[in-house]
Formats: C-alpha cells, structure tokens, sequence
C-alpha cells in the first residue's frame, strides 16, 4: 500500500505545483457554461423544458473528470520519455501497484477538477434539488475518474508518442462525450442516436450524477449504478493487463 500511496502523492505534488493546469482545466468547462448556458438557455426555456444552466452543469462536470483522466495516459508518456517509468519498473513491486497508484493520483485530480467546475456553476446560479444526494455525484465521479484513468494508463502504455495518443484521445473521448447525452436530452433524439447513447458508458455516468444532484433520471438510478461499475471492472482489468506488458 505504500508505494500506492507515494506513486498517488506523487501525482497530487504535481497537479498542486501546476497553476497553470489547475486553471486550464476549468477554462474550457467555463467557457461551454457561459456559451452554452446562457447562450442556449433561452431556447431551452422557450422549448418548456426549464433552466439549461440546470441540465447542462452534471454533464460539464462529467466532461472536466472524462477529459482529465484520459490525459493521465500523456503523463505514462512523459515518464518513458524522462526516464522515471524505467526506475520505477525495476523497483521489486508488481506492476499492478504502480498502476494504480499513478491512475488514483490522476483520478483524484480529475475529481478537483470536477468539483472547481461545481463550484464555479454555484457562482452562475446553479443550485442542486438535494444537498445530501448531491455528495453522491462524488462517488460516481469518482468511478468514472478511476475507469478513464486506469483506461488511460492502458492506451499509454503501449502508445509511444504523444501524437499517437492525442489522435487515439479525439478519436474515443469526443464521440463518446457528445453522445452520451451531457449537452442535450435523449427523450426525442433519433432512434439510431438513443441505442448509441444507451450502449455509451459515459451516458450512465452523466445520468447518475443529474439524478443526484437533480433528482432526474433518463435510465434509472440502479441501471445507472451496474453499468458503471461493470464499467469500472472492464477499464481497471484493461488497464492492468496492458501495463502488465508495458516496455519502458
């Protein structure tokens, strides 16, 4: 559990001493905010559908922790580069261990990030139905953030630039998150669109997290719960098995 831990301190130490990340990462969740909240807001209010601001913050707050994590794979990237995966890939402890301590240390600063977004949208009037439930969207981010993350050390460690592994990012992150339902309802979306949506990982997650903090849900809150988790199985077991076989 120790080296857990120093691989997980390792990856706090480095977000906290990066300003600059710190505030890069809420620019764009800002950005798609104010454009599309209040940009898009009054169409959305036209249409009797209510507050946009309302609908869109569990979406843009499961943006900020899916885009997070996947980058966690460019750090795995770096580290081969520099040198340091090699040290510590001779060190006597399974590779299992390094994995998931670097991938906790990422999703915990995926999960900073989500809860900045959070408290920037209190700032633009967003307010939860439930404050109890609302700590709930913790736990699913969580379990996103650790899925992606562990996902992301898989894609990381058989990807040898950082070319490739923007071009493998965009090519899975920004499908799976603009059909997953974050930006828009699914409730008269085309047919082909909704079974997309509904074999997406990532919808379940934006669904769970307007359930707790809305006290809506498209899918259910139990469908939502064992899709992520089976999800969260299959990304850590992917993870693990790829850099299992990593070559530093």
């Amino acid at each position: 559990m120790s080296v857990i831990f120093i691989l997980w301190l390792r990856q706090i130490k480095k977000y906290l001493r990066s300003k600059s990340r710190i505030v890069g990462a809420v620019g764009q969740p800002l950005l798609f905010l104010l454009a599309l909240g209040y940009g898009l807001g009054s169409v959305y209010k036209a249409a009797g559908r209510g507050d946009y601001l309302q609908f869109l913050v569990p979406g843009i707050m499961a943006q900020t922790v899916l885009f997070s994590s996947m980058f966690y794979g460019a750090m795995i990237i770096f580290d081969r580069q520099f040198g340091f995966l090699k040290e510590t890939m001779v060190a006597p402890v399974s590779r299992l261990k390094i994995m998931l301590g670097g991938a906790l240390g990422g999703a915990t600063t995926s999960v900073i990030q989500g809860v900045l977004v959070f408290i920037i949208s209190l700032g633009l009037g967003f307010r939860p139905h439930n404050w109890g439930f609302a700590l709930l969207a913790l736990v699913f981010m969580s379990a996103l953030a650790i899925g992606i993350t562990s996902f992301s050390s898989g894609i990381g460690s058989f990807v040898q630039d950082m070319q490739g592994f923007q071009a493998i990012n965009q090519f899975l992150v920004f499908p799976l998150y603009f059909l997953s339902g974050a930006l828009y309802p699914l409730d008269h979306v085309p047919a082909w669109l909704r079974i997309i949506a509904e074999i997406n990982p990532i919808s379940y997650t934006v669904d769970a997290m307007r359930w707790s903090m809305l006290g809506v849900s498209k899918f259910g809150i139990w469908h939502d719960c064992i899709a992520l988790a089976l999800t969260l199985i299959v990304l850590i077991t992917f993870g693990a098995i790829r850099f299992r076989h990593i070559e530093a």
